[in-house]
């Protein structure tokens, strides 16, 4: 249809600020934005916006990129606050670990609870996330460490993207630990996990992408590629906890495989770096762990910057390590802790989180074509997204082209 014979487009975002990601912040000042079933169809000037069924008067906030938080194990049963305070009193995260306490006490609790337990305990944590203009989310399992638990913690994710207004990406990560009844036998747990498990679990169609923990303390190289060959196998991407408390040659691994990302790289050498710049592998970057557990060797972000490595940020949501639901708060630890400049942060939470998903050619910047999902702040620059501590500047969500408030009430019912 003709704009002779009516609007071409649903709705228009005028009066605002637009930080397009497409090119730096890619700011356009006084500018619009016009959608059209869901996706981004035009974007501009105020004085050249086009006509539309809806016009939304911005009041000259900022417009972004729907933030994107592109690591969590958000859905998860019970806290860790008892492992928490035994880390204070002197205890390390390997020493719980190899207590049987620690990750152990998530499963206990993941295989425990169904998946409306999960979804009561979860969506709490996902709207605060929400609240802060994301609006894609990626979710791992990696808790139940069996066929059922781990079914749940992906039903459950799965039952979030279609309950709250977020698009979720479910990662399969059954190589998370070795679960007790597996003990001494961590070559058969991973013949349990490529050869049953994962086959099962995509066949219901809860997986997008498989992951594993790649450590002294999860699984060895060697493993974690019998994990990646399945993976392989099936036509699914991959991505890898590497790097995170020791080298293991997991980000030369997952780079080998054209993995997605690699994510902590605390330990990732020079070797690394090199073959996650060639193979296009994305750095994610988890400050919230690295403070939590109070780290002291940060990632090497100059090295990873200069090879060309894009840096992704996301919270890693965890009961253990990270329990963190603030994306804004993640990208300022990230600038304040390890010296990102605010534009790589923002860049974190969008274009390169997008990549980080493998969705870049749907969000992630304002560009036409694009799903129409992103945030309104009461900002004067971009930069402030990740000034502020403790502080939410978002006015407004936008999701498929669809306005909400801020605040995600849950679903009458749930």
């Amino acid at each position: 249809m003709s704009e002779r014979h009516g609007p071409r487009y649903d709705a228009v975002f005028a009066n605002v600020n637009l930080a397009t990601m497409t090119d730096g912040y890619g700011e356009v000042k006084d500018g619009a934005i016009a959608v059209h079933h869901g996706r981004i169809a035009w974007v501009g000037a105020r004085r050249e916006a086009p006509r539309a069924a809806v016009i939304h008067d911005c009041d000259g906030a900022w417009l972004t990129p729907g933030l994107i938080d592109c690591h969590t194990h958000i859905v998860h049963a019970g806290n860790r606050s008892d492992e928490w305070e035994a880390r204070l009193e002197g205890a390390s995260y390997e020493d719980i670990a190899h207590n049987g306490d620690g990750m152990m006490a998530s499963v206990r609790g993941a295989r425990a609870a169904s998946v409306v337990d999960l979804l009561h305990q979860s969506a709490p944590r996902v709207s605060q996330l929400l609240a802060e203009g994301v609006t894609t989310l990626e979710i791992k399992s990696g808790y139940g460490l069996n066929l059922q638990g781990e079914a749940n913690l992906l039903r459950a994710a799965r039952r979030i993207g279609e309950l709250l207004p977020v698009k979720v990406r479910t990662t399969f990560l059954g190589a998370h630990a070795l679960p007790p009844e597996f003990t001494g036998r961590p070559d058969d747990y991973i013949a349990e996990v490529t050869e049953r498990m994962l086959p099962l679990l995509m066949k219901e169609g809860l997986v997008d992408a498989v992951d594993a923990f790649c450590e002294h303390i999860g699984f060895t190289y060697d493993q974690t590629e019998r994990v990646f060959a399945a993976a392989r196998k099936l036509g699914l991407p991959v991505k890898l906890h590497a790097e995170q408390l020791s080298d293991q040659r997991g980000a030369e691994l997952v780079a080998r495989y054209r993995g997605l990302s690699a994510d902590h790289l605390e330990h990732v050498t020079p070797a690394g770096i090199a073959a996650m710049a060639a193979a296009g592998t994305v750095a994610v970057l988890l400050p919230g762990a690295y403070y939590f557990l109070r780290e002291t060797q940060a990632p090497p972000i100059a090295a990873l910057r200069a090879a060309g490595v894009p840096l992704a940020i996301a919270t890693d949501c965890n009961p253990g390590t990270s329990p963190l639901s603030s994306l804004l708060l993640a990208m300022n630890m990230a600038c304040t802790l390890w010296r990102l400049t605010p534009r790589e942060a923002l860049l974190g939470a969008t274009v390169n989180a997008a990549r980080a998903l493998g969705l870049q050619n749907e969000i992630g910047t304002l560009e036409v074509g694009k799903r129409a999902d992103f945030a309104l702040w009461d900002i004067a620059r971009p930069a402030e997204l990740a000034y502020a501590i403790g502080f939410n500047p978002c006015q407004a969500v936008v999701n498929g082209g669809v306005m909400r408030a801020r605040d995600v009430g849950l679903p009458a019912g749930f």
